[in-house]
């Protein structure tokens, strides 16, 4: 079993291929794991390891998942970053792409925040992002879906601290992409694709919002689930946006 061991956190990861990294963040919230990729419109080890080194990991402390660490209330977001940039560094990786679903949208921004000269191009897939007409969505889904079980399996951890956490995460962040501002999608560079969906927890507006201030931004087909001929199309524009900077 894949485990990177450092500075208290043991990170499990799985690869497929070889050829130019790519990073990949999977959906489901705060227990996105590598196994949940199976029930993704797609799973990027087996659509793109024939050409890339594709690399996923588990989110930290997510339930079913095998990915250890402490539960840093103060960080949130930057403590799943530095996981990603630690793991891409002691594989021996300077340079990637990254792919990310769902709440690998915002993490996908943090990184570039972080790291951007590090990122060669991005690729967020149904992003999630803040929504006026939810504004409580990810706390209530994750204090309901995420916080029991993972309070039961850490006896130390109590509810008041995950919701600490969870406020921190989102409720204090209650705008946009969470983890960076209008004024740095705007100023920023990298050059991403965007594949929307429109759902509360992965809203249609914040993504497009986040494409038409990129300036260096693509937009894949909407709706692009409905059927196997669409995602194929997807796929395709992925595949051709991944080719154009590897």
């Amino acid at each position: 079993m894949p485990i990177i061991k450092k500075n208290g956190v043991e990170i499990y990861y799985e690869e497929a291929g070889s050829g130019f990294p790519l990073l990949v963040l999977p959906g489901g919230g705060l227990n996105a794991t590598v196994a949940g990729l199976e029930n993704h419109a797609f799973n990027p080890l087996a659509e793109f390891s024939d050409k890339y080194r594709v690399i996923a990991l588990d989110l930290r402390n997510a339930n079913n998942g095998k990915t250890i660490g402490p539960l840093e209330i103060e960080k949130t977001w930057d403590s799943f970053t530095e996981d990603q940039l630690t793991l891409m560094d002691e594989l021996g990786i300077e340079k990637f792409m990254v792919l990310g679903f769902c709440i690998g949208g915002p993490m996908i921004w943090n990184l570039l925040k972080r790291a951007n000269h590090r990122v060669i191009c991005a690729t967020l897939v149904h992003p999630s992002g803040f929504i006026s007409s939810h504004p409580d969505i990810y706390f209530q889904n994750n204090i309901k879906g995420w916080a029991p079980v993972f309070i039961k399996n850490n006896p130390d951890i109590t509810l008041d601290m995950a919701a600490e956490f969870l406020n921190n995460m989102y409720t204090k962040r209650a705008d946009f992409v969470f983890t960076v501002d209008r004024d740095f999608v705007r100023n920023c560079e990298t050059p991403v694709l965007i594949l929307p969906d429109d759902i509360p927890a992965h809203p249609y507006a914040t993504a497009m919002e986040t494409a038409l201030l990129a300036p260096n931004s693509q937009v894949s087909l909407y709706p692009w689930k409905e059927n196997d001929r669409k995602i194929e199309l997807a796929l395709r524009h992925i595949s051709g946006f991944l080719s154009s900077y590897s």
